[in-house]
């Protein structure tokens, strides 16, 4: 299903006055650990599913990507990108990722930031980008934490003061759409277990490289107390997959 709930009025104005959106990738909490994913950019061919804004675009290109093509479904969301980027390097593509055909080996890397949890069909995803990508290219993405998309509420259990006493697992085995709550009704997204996640990309013929739960550092809690909530459970799962070289 493209749900492309970015394009509503009233979305998109709530979604604009997130930190994230207004102050870019440092004030994503998990953008530290995204980036420390990353490859050399440098003369690198990059591909962003979901590119939003344009601030993971714009980053690659000032790490030296000789050409970066970000792609997102929605119109308001590729408006802002454009309006922030004068760059001919970065071609921006107005797309469902469920849409996309490119050549064989086109990229060097693909990323894709906190997407495709709302892509029903995450095996296409995989063997796609690995078919887009050359020999040695890495796939990096963000997710929401399967914990965190387990149960549609998507809520903390809170005691008789309203102070948070756990955050409740249910259905965790029983994949498929969730009906949630975020910023609107009914948007929609897709659980699915750590474990389909890490085969998925194997069953691909990636190899995967790496696997993150975000813990905030003392810094980043210095600075937003908030994220110490972060330490009972992970809102995101990051992972970096890489093309492998075919077996002799």
């Amino acid at each position: 299903m493209k749900q492309n709930k970015y394009d509503d009025p009233d979305f998109f104005v709530k979604y604009s006055e997130m930190p994230r959106s207004l102050y870019g990738l440092e004030a994503a909490g998990e953008w530290p650990f995204f980036r420390a994913l990353l490859p050399d950019l440098h003369n690198k061919r990059v591909l962003d599913l979901g590119c939003g804004f344009g601030w993971h675009c714009r980053y690659a290109r000032r790490e030296g990507a000789q050409s970066v093509v970000g792609v997102d479904l929605s119109e308001k969301m590729l408006e802002q990108a454009k309006a922030a980027t004068n760059d001919p390097a970065i071609e921006y593509r107005q797309c469902a990722i469920e849409d996309l055909d490119f050549a064989p080996a086109q990229f060097n890397a693909v990323i894709s930031s906190l997407a495709l949890h709302y892509i029903d069909n995450f095996d296409w995803v995989c063997r796609n980008v690995h078919r887009w990508l050359t020999t040695g290219g890495a796939f990096i993405f963000s997710v929401e934490h399967p914990m965190f998309t387990a149960r549609a509420e998507q809520q903390w259990c809170l005691g008789a003061n309203e102070e948070r006493l756990h955050w409740p697992v249910d259905n965790y085995q029983e994949q498929g759409a969730r009906h949630t709550q975020w910023m609107a009704d009914d948007v929609i997204k897709y659980h699915r277990t750590t474990a389909t996640y890490v085969n998925t990309l194997i069953d691909a013929g990636f190899q995967i490289a790496r696997l993150v739960e975000p813990m905030p550092s003392a810094e980043m809690l210095a600075a937003n107390p908030e994220w110490k909530d972060e330490y009972r459970r992970p809102t995101f799962m990051l992972m970096k997959a890489v093309k492998a070289k075919p077996a002799l």
